[in-house]
């Protein structure tokens, strides 16, 4: 790849870094999109072993790249996030995507068609563990920041997302149970 070209696409991707997403971190800072993301992966590899018959690095490459939308749009969350706002940030995803050279321009575009389409195990797990990772970084920030909205969300968000594998079932039911914990936790402090 032209060295030039390859500078230009991290510069593209660097923005998530700096682009926040709704939830914050344990010690209470915004969390990046790229962290999001990262972990995202993170998680996906360590599960390669529940899912033998996926292509598990393939699920990687599709959590490393699920957002890179949100490099020109920046993040909106899930519960704010509309139609419109999905079909634009996809218009200038796969715009930028054009420009890109071959064959990375295809790769990308395929694993982008491959998340929206929902129909491979690899798009399933990437997008369960997507929702999962959200939930899971939620139950980590303090209550305190959680709207109030947010209590019946933690409990209910993801569990379409989880239904085609019983691992991921009861992965989700882990982490409401620590959500409901935290409720709990929070109540009695009250």
């Amino acid at each position: 790849m032209d060295i030039q070209i390859l500078l230009e696409m991290l510069h593209i991707a660097e923005r998530l870094k700096d682009t926040t997403r709704h939830c914050l971190t344990s010690k209470g800072r915004r969390e990046s999109v790229a962290e999001h993301s990262w972990r995202l992966a993170l998680m996906a590899y360590w599960m390669k072993d529940e899912f033998p018959e996926a292509d598990i690095n393939k699920v990687i490459l599709m959590c490393l790249i699920h957002d890179l939308g949100e490099a020109f749009t920046g993040d909106i969350p899930v519960f704010d996030k509309t139609e419109k706002d999905e079909a634009n940030e996809e218009k200038l995803l796969y715009g930028w995507l054009e420009t890109l050279p071959l064959p990375v321009k295809n790769e990308m575009r395929a694993l982008f068609d491959e998340m929206t389409g929902l129909k491979t195990d690899e798009a399933k797990i990437f997008k369960a563990l997507d929702g999962l990772e959200a939930l899971i970084q939620h139950n980590e920030s303090d209550i305190s920041t959680w709207e109030s909205f947010e209590y019946d969300l933690q409990l209910t968000y993801s569990n379409d997302r989880v239904r085609f594998s019983s691992y991921l079932q009861n992965f989700r039911e882990a982490v409401r149970q620590n959500s409901i914990n935290k409720i709990n936790a929070a109540k009695k402090a009250d």
